[in-house]
Order: C-alpha cells, then sequence, then structure tokens
C-alpha cells in the first residue's frame, strides 16, 4: 500500500509562510548577537577607573613626603610626620612606616588613647583622585554631608581594631583635636584589596579624622546621645 504524500506536503503559500519566518528568526538572531558584540566592545573600551595606581601612589606618597618635611624645616607645627605605633624605637622605619598629618584644629584634651582604649571620633575617608572619582572616591564615613559635632553621632571602636595608619593617628590625638591623616598603603590595606572590596590594592588613605572621646578597658562607656 502506498503512502499518502499528498496529505503532508506543505501547500506552495505554506512554504513562503514558513520561509519568511526561517529569515525573520534569522536576522533576529543576527541583531542580538551584534547586539552582544557591540555591547561587549562598549565594555572592553572603558577607561579603567586606577590606571596604574600602585606608581601613582607611590609617587605622591614620596612627593607628600619630601613637601611635609620642607614644610616642617620652614617651622610649619602644623604638619607632622609620625612613625608607625608597631616599629620599635630601636628601628630604622623607612618612609611607608609613617603616617603624615595636618593638624586642623587643635583640642583642649589632655592625654591620648592607647592601644587597648575604646574611642568616640567622627572621620571620613578617601582615596587619590581616580577616573571617575576626580575628588577620590569616599569608601566611608561616619557622619553624613558637612561635619557637625553638634548633631553628628561619633563612631566607636578599639584602637586596636583598625589599620595600623588609624591606630597610629589616634595614640597621638587629644581630645578635641581634628586632622588630616595620610596613610600609606603600608600602614593601610597593603598590596590587598579591602575587606569591603572598595579600596583596590597599594592605596594611599586620607583620614579628616577628629576624636570626640576614649575610655580605658574596663572603664564604664558613656555613649553621646
Amino acid at each position: 500500500m502506498k503512502s499518502d504524500k499528498s496529505s503532508t506536503a506543505i501547500p506552495y503559500g505554506m512554504k513562503n509562510i514558513v520561509g519568511v519566518g526561517r529569515m525573520l528568526l534569522y536576522a533576529a538572531f543576527f541583531i542580538i548577537h551584534s547586539s552582544l558584540f557591540i555591547s561587549c566592545s562598549e565594555n572592553d573600551s572603558e577607561p579603567e577607573e586606577f590606571p596604574d595606581w600602585k606608581a601613582t601612589n607611590e609617587v605622591y606618597w614620596q612627593t607628600l613626603y619630601s613637601e611635609t618635611e620642607a614644610k616642617i624645616a620652614a617651622g610649619d607645627k602644623t604638619w607632622k610626620i609620625i612613625p608607625s605605633f608597631s616599629v620599635t624605637s630601636t628601628g630604622n622605619p623607612t618612609k611607608n612606616q609613617y603616617i603624615i598629618v595636618h593638624v586642623k584644629e587643635e583640642g583642649a584634651g589632655i592625654g591620648c588613647p592607647i592601644y587597648t582604649d575604646t574611642v568616640s571620633v567622627h572621620y571620613r575617608g578617601h582615596l587619590l583622585p581616580s577616573t571617575t572619582y576626580t575628588s577620590g572616591l569616599q569608601f566611608d564615613s561616619s557622619y553624613d554631608g558637612d561635619l557637625n559635632p553638634k548633631t553628628a553621632r561619633p563612631s566607636s571602636f578599639a584602637v586596636s581594631a583598625v589599620v595600623d595608619g588609624f591606630s597610629t593617628a589616634l595614640q597621638k590625638m587629644h581630645i578635641g583635636d581634628r586632622w588630616d591623616v595620610y596613610m600609606p598603603y603600608a600602614m593601610g590595606y597593603g598590596k590587598s584589596t579591602s575587606s569591603s572590596s572598595v579600596i583596590p590594592p597599594y592605596s594611599t588613605l586620607i583620614f579628616d579624622l577628629s576624636l570626640v572621646d576614649y575610655w580605658h578597658a574596663g572603664d564604664v562607656v558613656v555613649k553621646q546621645k
């Protein structure tokens, strides 16, 4: 018995429809594929956010260090070069084991926090200028907008819980001091990305830092409302 091929044959009109459908499908695939290619090409051509970051930060630090030395030699007492607290008195620290401080306001407090103390501070940190962040990426802050000490709520933490540069500054501050603190990457997060993945390796950290109060271990802490 012969099969009835006419029952399965596609009429001429339907062949045209199927052909057009295939053409439209191929065209759609081509457009999508081209869009993806263009998108990838555009992303590949986007400028790098932190180009030559290691060299940029190293040159910045060497320049800042030399300029600060000159200011201090000229009698400017608002600038300080402070060795890391972890460097012993018999050690010979390199330039990457110092922080640089610009005193903006001097407090009337007596004494300084020690490594085992808890501090209450206002702070804001940023990086050097980069491609998008022309004023430097702000990576952390304890307050919004401009600092108003009367309304801003300070942040509290242990001196031992922060990077060496931050800890070094705190152990030289008096209550009421407000400093700009510059830390080379060796005193910050070093050659690694920060835990938040916001700060790239080899980053100089710059903080606006104010010491509000501090407490010794075992003291009763009275937080500001």
